[in-house]
């Protein structure tokens, strides 16, 4: 029999995952090529043999996508896979017609087919928009689950920028883990918050793996979803976080949307900085797709992490370093650094761009609508070293960093900085804490 020719096209993520639980020991595909795209530095490398399997005994290439066209006519494609997310329901559409038009299906893996069963309760914790604020929701489920007596295992979305063989089972303990596993910016955003609050995360390549080491030390484990992505475990309690910030993306991004039709619970979170309007248009579009879905509503307070730093920001020129994907592909015009120069009455915030250095000019030049904030790009030491560049030539007098980690632990800042911080803050009935201690009831 013919094999089925395959392309995934990817982001290191969601494609590593369809490949492992739908392709890697299925004889009938053959899987060419992955493309890469949105994260730097991760194409023109391989999946490597060890994760691929005994059907790919020399690994699979990994490919710019910019290559996809080329790569559909040199292997004679018959099925190209997309497998990332965060993007607009046109541009998925877009790369469909493309592939179409090349003569290949064009194809998206369901939740079926992709997610991992476990033998222990799940509870995923997933958004509509990378920067709605899923993390301070999985800290808060956490939270709560371990007050009722649970102990709880994190297992964070993918984000294998270094040597995938390495990164197949990665588990976050201890803040020396972060360099022990040569950590990127971003995945120290993700995994520091928990470690510091002395909770266990897994994260890496292969996930069904990695489900199979987090279920030996929990009673519940927690999917911390990423990206807007799907859950990669089948979740007994899905919980989905919508931003009215960008009211009407919960309806046309994918697979953002995809979240919303499987919510058990749906947060709207940031309504303390939403206008009635926002938050309405969330409200009723959620229940346009899931009509019998409970709604918690949520605060996102900030707060400085020294309250005695406000001398810091009050009628001075501050530089603004927000979290960079919130930035980038999550087109957020603001975090919650820019919260605190206004709540703390900053002078003005200084624009960053025309300092940028390197990597970090470049990420300006490919995202322009970013405007003067600055995104706290870090993936790998040279552009983590441009971000620290970028910041100490800005002429400002103080730094304000609204990333979920303090940089000034990873890089040097040559001026004053302050630390935000920001927790999840539920608002009347229903409450997480009901909906979880109902949940662990059910599952006991």
């Amino acid at each position: 029999m013919t094999k089925i020719n395959v392309i995934i096209m990817g982001a290191a993520g969601r494609d590593f995952h369809n490949f492992n639980v739908v392709y890697r020991n299925n004889p009938l595909y053959n899987v060419v090529a992955f493309t890469a795209t949105q994260i730097p530095n991760i194409d023109d490398r391989k999946y490597p043999a060890s994760l691929a399997g005994k059907l790919y005994p020399k690994g699979i290439p990994i490919h710019p996508e910019s290559e996809l066209l080329e790569l559909i006519k040199k292997f004679s494609v018959n099925q190209v896979v997309f497998s990332y997310s965060d993007v607009p329901f046109p541009y998925v559409m877009a790369n469909g017609a493309m592939v179409n038009a090349a003569g290949a299906d064009f194809i998206t893996l369901g939740a079926a087919n992709t997610m991992v069963k476990s033998i222990k309760p799940v509870v995923a914790v997933v958004a509509s928009r990378t920067g709605a604020g899923k993390s301070q929701t999985s800290r808060k489920v956490v939270d709560i689950l371990q007050r009722l007596g649970k102990r709880t295992v994190s297992v964070r979305h993918p984000m294998p920028y270094g040597d995938l063989a390495k990164q197949k089972v990665q588990r976050f303990a201890a803040i020396s883990d972060l360099k022990k596993h040569d950590c990127t910016i971003e995945e120290m955003e993700e995994y520091e918050p928990h470690i510091s609050r002395g909770n266990v995360i897994y994260a890496g390549v292969d996930y069904e793996a990695i489900l199979r080491e987090a279920e030996k030390e929990a009673d519940i484990v927690i999917w911390d979803g990423g990206n807007n992505d799907m859950s990669f475990y089948k979740s007994d309690l899905t919980i989905t976080v919508v931003d009215p910030h960008r009211a009407g993306h919960e309806m046309s991004y994918y697979p953002g949307r995809t979240n919303v039709h499987l919510a058990d619970v749906v947060v709207i979170n940031k309504i303390d900085s939403a206008n009635l309007e926002q938050i309405s248009t969330v409200r009723d579009n959620v229940l346009k797709l899931n009509p019998t879905v409970k709604i918690v509503e949520a605060a996102s307070p900030i707060s400085l992490e020294n309250p005695n730093d406000i001398k810091l920001i009050r009628g001075k020129k501050v530089l603004v370093v927000e979290d960079g994907p919130t930035l980038t592909h999550g087109e957020m015009k603001y975090g919650a650094g820019t919260i605190a120069a206004q709540k703390f009455e900053a002078a003005e915030v200084i624009d960053p761009r025309p300092y940028a250095v390197k990597s970090i000019k470049d990420t300006y030049d490919k995202y322009p609508g970013i405007g003067i904030l600055l995104p706290a790009m870090g993936y790998g030491e040279k552009q983590m070293k441009d971000l620290e560049t970028t910041i100490n030539k800005v002429p400002c007098d103080a730094v304000i960093i609204g990333t979920p980690i303090d940089l000034r632990r990873v890089i040097k800042i040559n001026k004053p900085a302050v630390r935000i911080d920001y927790d999840l803050q539920e608002v009347g009935r229903p409450d997480l804490t009901q909906i979880l201690t109902d949940f662990v009831k059910k599952y006991k």
